[in-house]
C-alpha cells in the first residue's frame, strides 16, 4: 500500500464501506467473513490481521475466529452467519459456485438482501486483496502480539489512517 497510495486509497476505502461501514452485519461478523475467505486463499496476512481485528470486535475471543477457519459449521455462531459464509465461501471458489439455494438458506435463516450482496462483496474483494498481498511477495509478520496490536488500532480508527 505504501508504494501506490493513489491506489492505496480506494482499496482503503473500499475496505471501510465493507468491513466498518453502516450495516445490519456487525462488524465482527463482516470482519469474519474476510477472515474465512482470507484463510481458503491461504493469504498469512490477510487471514491473521483479519482475524486478530475480528477477535477485537469479539472481546478477544480468538477461539471462535479459529473455529470459523476450522470449520464455520460446527462453529457457535449465528445460523445466519453460517449461512453467509457458505455463500463466502462458494464466492471464493468462482462466483458462478453459488447457487439458488444457497441464497434461500440464508434468506430462510434472515439475512437481508443487502446482507447476501454485501457478503458477495467482502468475498470478493478478499479475494482480490489476498492476490493483492500475496502476489507481491508482501512481507508477514509472524508475531501474533503484531496483529493483535494492529487490530485493535484499525478497529478503532479505521482502515487506511493506520501506517
Amino acid at each position: 500500500m505504501a508504494y501506490r497510495p493513489e491506489t492505496a486509497k480506494p482499496l482503503n476505502a473500499l475496505a471501510e464501506v465493507l468491513l466498518r461501514g453502516p450495516n445490519t452485519l456487525t462488524p465482527a461478523e463482516r470482519e469474519l467473513i474476510a477472515t474465512y475467505v482470507s484463510s481458503r486463499n491461504d493469504c498469512f496476512f490477510c487471514q491473521n490481521i483479519h482475524g486478530a481485528i475480528a477477535a477485537f470486535h469479539l472481546a478477544g475471543n480468538e477461539k471462535l475466529v479459529a473455529e470459523v477457519k476450522q470449520d464455520f459449521e460446527a462453529a457457535p455462531v449465528s445460523g445466519k452467519l453460517k449461512a453467509l459464509l457458505a455463500i463466502a465461501g462458494k464466492v471464493q471458489q468462482g462466483g458462478k459456485s453459488v447457487t439458488p439455494a444457497d441464497v434461500e438458506r440464508a434468506r430462510r435463516q434472515g439475512a437481508t438482501d443487502m446482507e447476501i450482496h454485501d457478503t458477495v462483496l467482502i468475498a470478493a474483494a478478499f479475494c482480490m486483496f489476498n492476490r493483492y498481498v500475496d502476489g507481491l511477495a508482501t512481507w508477514q509478520p509472524d508475531d501474533p502480539a503484531m496483529y493483535r496490536a494492529r487490530a485493535a488500532k484499525t478497529a478503532q480508527e479505521g482502515y487506511g489512517r493506520t501506517p
